[in-house]
């Protein structure tokens, strides 16, 4: 396939053996020519951890001080806090008719909250909502008692995130928009957590290699060191 100018010139300015320090890696993904919208900004985590063990499995959430730069839509299932979820702010609010509708196809929205008395009905929905990571579950946060807690901190930016069948996280952090003290703070953050679920009995090494990179742009390695 041929690349264009910009993917060219782009590469020209990554030197793909080296690990940079994090300022030097947020100097050159801001120096990257970028496309014509504000693209995200992801972090690439490749854990020495085994999925297949659930031990291992290793899944979180985070809320970043400055925000992820996306508008997110929360829907509140629930029979005891519906007055609560719709002065929190929730985008959506109910139980049966929203049943009804994501049986009937419908999963247009970013989170799911859901209160225990209502999970005996939501159950059923495992089928739809599993393989689209919107069941609500309490390790991600999304099944609770704490509704409106909970849409403030999705609304300002809170993230989950799971490894893949490979043992890496791809977490976004923000916007090419960000500054680059704001895109720190939150990969900080984000790290300091990921450390935190390092698993216990685990023998190889945690935090392999980080990868910082744009919606459309180069991956950049940033060396380890700075997690310290």
């Amino acid at each position: 396939m041929k690349k264009s100018k910009r993917v060219i010139e782009n590469n020209k300015k990554i030197d793909r053996t080296k690990e940079y320090e994090i300022q030097e890696a947020l100097n050159l993904l801001k120096d990257i020519k970028t496309v014509d919208f504000d693209e995200t900004v992801e972090v690439h985590l490749n854990l020495g951890v085994n999925p297949k063990y659930s031990e291992q499995n290793v899944r979180g959430s985070v809320v970043f001080p400055n925000g992820t730069g996306q508008e997110v839509s929360v829907l509140v299932m629930t029979k005891s806090k519906v007055d609560e979820a719709q002065e929190a702010g929730a985008d959506h609010v109910g139980l049966d008719e929203y049943i009804e509708k994501i049986e009937d196809g419908w999963t247009d929205v970013d989170y799911i909250v859901a209160t225990p008395d209502a999970m005996g009905d939501i159950g059923k929905l495992g089928r739809i909502l599993g393989p689209r990571g919107l069941m609500p579950n309490p390790k991600s946060g999304t099944l609770t008692n704490e509704v409106a807690q909970t849409i403030k901190e999705l609304k300002a930016g809170k993230i989950e995130f799971k490894v893949d069948k490979f043992g890496v996280l791809h977490v976004p952090v923000g916007k090419m928009s960000f500054s680059k003290e704001e895109l720190r703070e939150n990969i900080q953050t984000l790290l300091e957590v990921v450390m935190n679920q390092k698993p216990n009995d685990l023998k190889s090494t945690y935090l392999q290699k980080i990868t910082l990179s744009s919606t459309m742009g180069p991956g950049i390695k940033v060396n380890k060191s700075f997690v310290a």
